[in-house]
């Protein structure tokens, strides 16, 4: 039986902690839509707060804990480059998703230069988010550092170093090139080429990582020659794919570390007369529509890109629960969280 009529006034949120017997924390965290807390409390919550006919003053609530009920992503990149890889859909896909459970909104904000940085930093500053998603990030880059500075609840997408001090959530970029590079070995190729993205982003470093430990653990001399760096660009594989070419490597397979670079190397081993993959086997990383759609079908390395996002919002909900609670400086002392995501080798003809 629902109790509107027994209250003369709101209801507290104490009260409704009390009826369902867990803190008020707990209840704060169901009612701003966190996912850490179990089915069974949730459920407790929920059922007190239709109990007592407690409304959350959202309003109030904002300005108590200086909150704007929005988070913000932030991409420190070109907004050509967001919107041409298949890469940020999946992740902004993927907070979305997480976000259709809460009543938070998000905002999309590009914060390349310095100008658009100091500009963002302002807009922070000023309370108008309550967390940041912050994606695509440079080891150079001072974002990050300038959010850890002003104190902003933040999750970043792939860590800058294997020393990050933010939480953060990426995919197994390491195990995802030796899948690739063992596959390749196992269909005898030997020669087999590395287009990397830009070694400034830890996870290129980390394909490029496991490029080398496998090739060593398949009993292959690692050739400097057969190593090209790229920017994860359809433009920067051809460049690449022509400098290999060029060297005269008599390279036999191609690892590219994203489709758009696969997919820029095979158009260029096709003016060459190069046949894929009878001549030259061809794989690379995202398993993106580009892959699926690609003559002859891409085999490319499946990063959970949707799935990444989803946890990217769910570990900033709680960090954000954890900042209206006052927690949270306590949390980053301690042992920050890090999801890594498993990936998958999608077999297909260019290989």
């Amino acid at each position: 039986m629902v109790a509107h009529g027994t209250h003369s006034r709101r209801p507290t949120l104490e009260e409704v902690a009390a009826r369902a017997g867990v803190g008020r924390g707990t209840v704060s965290r169901v009612i701003n839509g966190s996912p850490r807390v179990s089915d069974r409390t949730r459920a407790a919550v929920e059922e007190a707060v239709a109990e007592l006919g407690y409304v959350p003053n959202t309003a109030a609530r904002a300005l108590a804990a200086n909150r704007s009920d929005s988070i913000a992503v932030v991409v420190p990149e070109a907004e050509s480059r967001f919107f041409s890889e298949p890469y940020f859909s999946g992740m902004v896909g993927g907070v979305g998703l997480a976000l259709a459970e809460t009543n938070l909104q998000l905002l999309l904000t590009f914060a390349r230069g310095e100008r658009e940085q100091s500009r963002l930093a302002a807009y922070l500053a000023a309370h108008r988010v309550d967390g940041v998603l912050l994606v695509s990030v440079h080891s150079d880059d001072p974002l990050a550092d300038r959010l850890i500075q002003m104190d902003i609840p933040t999750v970043i997408s792939g860590p800058r170093s294997a020393d990050e001090p933010l939480p953060s959530v990426d995919t197994d970029n390491y195990a995802g090139a030796r899948s690739a590079v063992g596959h390749l070995v196992a269909r005898g190729r030997r020669a087999v080429a590395i287009i990397t993205g830009p070694l400034d982003v830890y996870g290129a470093q980390r394909r490029l990582a496991g490029y080398q430990d496998e090739l060593a653990a398949s009993g292959i001399s690692y050739d400097e020659k057969l190593v090209v760096y790229g920017d994860f660009t359809e433009e920067g594989g051809r460049r690449c794919m022509e400098e290999l070419l060029e060297r005269g490597t008599g390279l036999d397979a191609v690892f590219a570390c994203s489709d758009l670079m696969a997919s820029g190397a095979r158009q260029v081993l096709r003016e060459a007369g190069r046949r894929i993959p009878d001549d030259v086997s061809l794989v690379g990383f995202d398993d993106s529509v580009i892959a699926r759609h690609m003559e002859p079908g891409l085999t490319s390395v499946r990063q959970p890109t949707r799935d990444m996002g989803r946890a990217m919002t769910e570990l900033l909900l709680d960090e954000i629960a954890l900042a209206a609670e006052g927690k949270r400086s306590s949390v980053r002392r301690g042992t920050q969280r890090h999801l890594v995501l498993p990936t998958e080798l999608v077999v297909r003809a260019s290989s």
